[in-house]
């Protein structure tokens, strides 16, 4: 019983002296990784997303670091590139849209710094549509509903809230199940 122990001990001591070479890393599971390395300053500090994220696709590549023990066949080492999702902004702050509708969004300022010059002539015209339309306008803007008309995302810091919109479709309903 002892010799058996042993050679448990000795095989699993040798086992993990050897690294693991020529691993496709893209395929690791979770845990097997670090994404993103933590050595790697990887978040752009004027629009808090990951540096390199896509406007097309929303996606950023990142620096990764395998556990130790693991060699990449790309890279011959430890670290990996991996895209990771991101939302891409064009510089609009949140906090300042919000407070533009609140204090001048009578007077369309906050449309014209989103980008919606004819609906902000409107609210100047108007007066914010006698006040409803600031009205209406500020909780559109809280709720994240009215973004910016270039289609990015609002600056707004890790602290900030962030919401992230579910839309169903045709492709998203449930289907009726046969125990239902």
């Amino acid at each position: 019983m002892i010799r058996v122990l042993l050679i448990i001990l000795a095989v699993s001591i040798t086992c993990r002296s050897h690294e693991i070479n020529d691993v496709d890393c893209t395929k690791l599971r979770m845990g097997q990784y670090l994404c993103p390395d933590p050595s790697y300053d990887y978040i752009d500090i004027k629009t808090q997303q990951p540096r390199g994220c896509m406007r097309e696709t929303n996606r950023a590549k990142v620096i990764c670091r395998a556990a130790p023990g693991i060699v990449c066949r790309d890279t011959k080492n430890s670290t990996f590139f991996k895209e990771i999702p991101c939302k891409w902004t064009n510089g609009y702050s949140f906090e300042t849209a919000l407070l533009l509708s609140i204090f001048l969004g009578m007077f369309g300022a906050d449309r014209f710094y989103l980008g919606y010059p004819a609906i902000g002539l409107l609210k100047f015209c108007t007066l914010g549509f006698m006040f409803l339309g600031q009205l209406v306008d500020i909780i559109l803007i809280a709720t994240q509903t009215v973004g910016p008309a270039d289609g990015s995302y609002y600056v707004i810091p890790h602290y900030g809230a962030g919401i992230e919109v579910i839309r169903s479709n045709n492709w998203t309903y449930k289907l009726p199940q046969d125990d239902w």
